[in-house]
């Protein structure tokens, strides 16, 4: 009987290991339910499928923030130059100020603003 008990403790202490361990950490994956709100932050911006990796099945627009990559909704790729020009979306990462929230996993601005380089050098 002792052993029977010994054998159904071990066997206890591996499941909840084996849950506690296959927990992801990483902080790379959002809940879809948290919403976040941002006001006035500076974030990167470029094409979430050229740059950021995103899947997709064209060049879209998107931002990342605490180095989590979200797809924008609320201006398009296209409104700020050609995506493709060598100073383009698809081609470098770029700074942008913004607000909006993040909803659904997508970011949806309210204002997005590309910001020069040397702003972001001195602040």
């Amino acid at each position: 009987m002792q052993i029977i008990k010994i054998i159904l403790s071990i066997a206890l202490l591996i499941s909840v290991n084996s849950i506690l361990l296959g927990q992801d950490t990483s902080g790379t994956i959002q809940s879809e339910s948290v919403n976040m709100k941002f006001e006035n932050i500076i974030v990167e911006a470029s094409c979430g499928e050229c740059q950021f990796g995103l899947a997709g099945d064209d060049c879209d627009l998107a931002v990342r923030i605490d180095s989590v990559a979200y797809f924008v909704d609320g201006t398009h790729i296209d409104d700020h130059g050609d995506a493709h020009a060598e100073d383009g979306f698809c081609e470098i990462v770029r700074n942008a100020r913004v607000s909006g929230e993040i909803i659904e996993n997508r970011f949806k601005a309210t204002s997005f603003e590309l910001v020069p380089d040397e702003i972001i050098k001195t602040q």
